[in-house]
């Protein structure tokens, strides 16, 4: 697993929009060698050091705005929303039972029905002129293009379904900025407000409690990650 080295950690957070070059002049992503779990923006493809993976929960979003547009005639998307969460129960069950892959049977079952819906999909939408159907297409191309990145989650089963561990580190953000009237008043106040929720959350997912590395940050110094403590 890759962890950030002190180099990255000393830069410190940084803002700015979406686009590749904001993404590089940050300095950690672009030097990211682990899997990156994502979604469907353009900007993050340049990030080549990384080994890619599609959020499944931006997948069965897309799947489900398509299904209820049209649910009979959009069948497809129902059945491949299916497929991804049963090969989310797979894999997770493959996990506490302490595989390191899922049997080659599963898996093949996994992507037959994965590109019989795809198949499906293309034929329920050939020569349809709606906007619903131009969705549907693009969709069924993205699954058909990205096959490798949708299911790598199925293939390794050390990478997470989704990126909502990702998403709910950066919530405490919006909110703030939400109830601080819609933006923040100053670079320097989001900067700081970012190094304590980064910190903060680090520390939860090592096991610490939030009130008990609050207290060691104020007395005894800032807590370390084992890879991080001097040495």
């Amino acid at each position: 697993m890759h962890r950030l080295s002190d180099r990255d950690a000393r830069r410190g957070p940084h803002g700015g929009d979406r686009t590749a070059a904001t993404i590089d002049a940050g300095g950690v992503w672009p030097a990211f060698t682990g899997v990156l779990v994502r979604d469907g923006y353009g900007g993050y493809a340049h990030l080549t050091g990384a080994l890619h993976a599609w959020c499944g929960a931006h997948l069965l979003r897309d799947l489900r705005s398509v299904h209820e547009g049209d649910p009979a005639g959009q069948v497809w998307a129902d059945a491949l929303a299916t497929t991804l969460l049963d090969a989310h129960h797979a894999a997770g069950a493959a996990r506490r039972a302490g595989q390191a892959t899922l049997a080659p049977k599963v898996l093949g079952e996994i992507l037959n029905h994965y590109l019989g819906a795809l198949a499906r999909g293309e034929t329920d939408n050939h020569g349809r002129r709606s906007p619903l159907a131009a969705d549907a297409r693009t969709l069924i191309r993205r699954f058909r293009r990205y096959e490798d990145m949708i299911l790598r989650f199925a293939t390794d089963l050390t990478v997470p379904f989704s990126n909502n561990l990702a998403e709910r580190d950066v919530r405490p953000v919006k909110i703030q900025q939400k109830v601080s009237g819609g933006c923040w008043r100053t670079l320097q106040g989001l900067a700081d407000f970012a190094v304590v929720q980064s910190y903060l959350s680090t520390a939860t997912k090592w096991g610490l409690d939030t009130l008990d590395a609050l207290t060691q940050l104020f007395t005894t110094g800032a807590w370390l990650p084992p890879a991080a403590q001097p040495g």
